[in-house]
């Protein structure tokens, strides 16, 4: 690939990216959103985290590699799990979870 290619892409790349960010909120501002509009949007962060957990959690490839670093993230989501029951804090979930995560690897 020459440099111009990858300039081209890279432009390109950002270009969408700007415009998939800043339409809906040029498009929404001034705008009143209903409360059911509001409450679905707070749902956004937890799915997001959720879904890259998930796809951690139960990836097929990892079972190649053996038991352990199949259940290694198995068992950094057990304490994840138990804090966010307790504090409903996206941050001190991740905190816990790579916390865990960093030393369960070192077993």
């Amino acid at each position: 690939m020459s440099w111009t290619s990858f300039w081209v892409i890279c432009a390109v790349t950002a270009a969408c990216n700007f415009l998939c960010r800043a339409v809906p909120m040029l498009a929404l501002s001034g705008k009143r959103l209903s409360q059911r509009v509001i409450a679905a949007l707070e749902y956004i962060p937890s799915a997001a985290f959720a879904a890259l957990v998930m796809s951690d959690l139960f990836n097929p490839a990892t079972f190649a590699a053996g038991l352990w670093p199949a259940l290694l993230p198995v068992c950094a989501a057990a304490p994840t799990v138990l804090v966010a029951l307790k504090k409903p804090s996206l941050g001190l979930c991740i905190l816990v979870g790579v916390g865990t995560y960093g030393l369960l690897t070192l077993l």
